[in-house]
């Protein structure tokens, strides 16, 4: 009897329960802090404080100070406290036999079996609940009566004459049913969400593996692709070969565990949406109002947003393998390898720079793929549709699918531009014009034109209408890179590492010619490695 006398004096007045991390205020009732915060939260909306055990008023937010020695009381009392287990409620009248009770009764006190039960009273002060031995916690620790309403400014539940004191005055108090029954609602609108966002979750990590099967694909048919090209040279490819694979292979393991880790906090999102879910509805499934409303930590169900933006843009920016990358290294080693056979086929053809479209102050080179620019015209040169008024110059040759690129050497040259464009293209532009805004929709050459722009110490990117500006780069080498099918033109600097600074994006409707621009005197560019090197698909 005493330790059940003890048990009482320490719970907690707001939630009922034994205190957690105890509180003292000024007048000297304790409670759980995170009870007291939250009837204070409440209060401090409706502009006044005070305690809910003994309504004394405070004027500003009562300090908190922590009760160490019923911690230390609480600490003693749960140690020397065998493990609860779940214990059948007995009826209070059957004395001769336990039977168990079917309803517990607030009034009386008494547990009730099916046949006292029949004889009990029916008047309404009466109130029947579900078996249990712990009566006193559902009556009011002031008044001593059944708790019967509860307030939603204060968040506690109280009796009837908690509510006709005058301590409620003004508030919103509802039948403890009532509350519940909103709550449930509110919870099964939570519980919807949350069984939306498990199947969401759901549906990306199948994406996530869907994603990483077809990089898996991906990855070995550009093996196969590559066995086959390197099997002719393979004795002198040996080395070039296990370098690409390798390469591929890293990229691959690098998005494996991406998505992976992507899928693992997938999985642990999933769980948790699922522990969410099955509290919510042991919440929804019990049938006494009153423990559903002072469960305290249903805030946390609640809150179902979860960082779901940052999580949903991450998974909508899944990486791909690195096609231009892994290019580019074939390409390098390839081209060491290869350099008699491209020494061959220099001579073959026509010129790479088309001389016709080269404007008049623009001198090509006489094995067509370095372009100078002279002070002064170099020739008097017909105007033709063909010819471009300014100091640019095309290739000879078109290109209407498979993958190319190009290596340009700037030389001595501080204004350029270098880029890819279609042959309706108009003739009579510069990038300049561009860059003034004097044309927004960029003219005759708007969705014609790809490239980018050097102007002294300015990178420009020239695309349609945008115009946007880059930190110079000291490199000398840039990389055009065109892959016609998949609509792509990207270029980099040759540095060390090398570095990417675009990629554009396009449905190509034409065939597409390189086209190069020197602006000031004496600067020059300079396709290197002769004709393009064309990647087959």
């Amino acid at each position: 009897m005493a330790s059940a006398d003890l048990r009482r004096e320490l719970d907690c007045s707001v939630c009922l329960n034994i205190y957690t991390d105890p509180v003292m205020l000024l007048c000297g009732h304790n409670f759980c802090r995170d009870c007291i915060d939250h009837v204070l939260d409440i209060q401090g909306r409706s502009g006044g404080y005070s305690c809910p055990e003994c309504r004394t008023k405070f004027q500003d937010r009562p300090a908190l100070y922590r009760n160490i020695t019923l911690c230390n009381i609480i600490g003693n009392f749960r140690s020397t406290q065998p493990d609860e287990e779940k214990s059948e409620v007995f009826c209070t009248h059957c004395v001769d036999s336990p039977v168990p009770a079917v309803k517990s009764c607030l009034l009386c006190e008494a547990s009730l079996c099916d046949k006292h039960l029949r004889v009990h009273s029916k008047s309404p002060e009466h109130v029947l609940c579900d078996p249990t031995t712990s009566l006193e916690s559902r009556k009011c620790s002031v008044h001593k009566k059944i708790l019967e309403y509860y307030c939603s400014v204060d968040g506690a539940c109280i009796c009837l004459a908690c509510r006709l004191d005058g301590a409620h005055h003004g508030h919103q108090v509802k039948m403890l049913s009532a509350a519940s029954e909103t709550k449930k609602e509110n919870l099964k609108s939570v519980h919807q969400k949350l069984k939306t966002k498990k199947k969401e979750a759901a549906r990306r990590i199948l994406r996530l593996q869907e994603h990483q099967r077809k990089v898996m694909d991906k990855a070995d048919g550009e093996k196969s692709k590559i066995a086959i090209l390197l099997g002719n040279l393979r004795r002198h490819l040996e080395d070039l070969e296990k370098k690409v694979l390798g390469e591929i292979s890293g990229q691959v393991e690098k998005i494996s565990v991406s998505m992976l880790e992507m899928t693992r906090e997938l999985e642990i999102k999933k769980e948790e949406l699922s522990r969410k879910m099955g509290d919510i509805e042991e919440l929804c499934n019990m049938t006494d109002p009153l423990i559903v409303l002072q469960k305290s930590e249903t805030g946390d169900l609640c809150d179902t947003e979860d960082g779901d933006d940052e999580d949903r843009e991450r998974h909508d920016n899944l990486r791909d393998l690195d096609m231009v990358g892994i290019s580019h290294t074939l390409h390098t080693g390839l081209s060491d390898i290869m350099s008699g056979i491209n020494n061959r086929m220099e001579g073959a053809g026509d010129k790479f720079l088309d001389e016709s479209t080269a404007g008049d102050k623009l001198q090509i080179s006489e094995d067509g793929k370095t372009v100078t620019a002279l002070p002064s015209p170099f020739m008097d040169l017909p105007e033709t549709p063909k010819r471009c008024k300014f100091s640019q110059v095309m290739s000879s040759q078109s290109f209407s699918s498979g993958r190319h690129d190009w290596e340009v050497e700037v030389g001595g040259s501080g204004y350029w531009d270098i880029g890819m464009c279609y042959p309706s293209v108009k003739r009579n532009w510069k990038p300049d014009i561009c860059y003034k805004r004097q044309h927004p929709d960029l003219g005759p050459y708007k969705n014609k034109y790809w490239g980018i722009h050097k102007y002294i110490d300015n990178w420009g990117l020239e695309d349609r209408n945008e115009h946007r500006y880059y930190h110079n780069s000291s490199s000398k080498i840039i990389r055009m890179y065109l892959d016609y099918e998949a609509g792509k033109i990207s270029f980099y600097n040759m540095t060390v590492p090398v570095t990417h600074v675009l990629t554009f994006t396009a449905t190509f409707t034409e065939p597409l010619h390189v086209v190069i621009g020197v602006w000031d005197d004496y600067g020059y560019l300079k396709i290197r490695g002769g004709k393009a090197i064309n990647h087959q698909q």
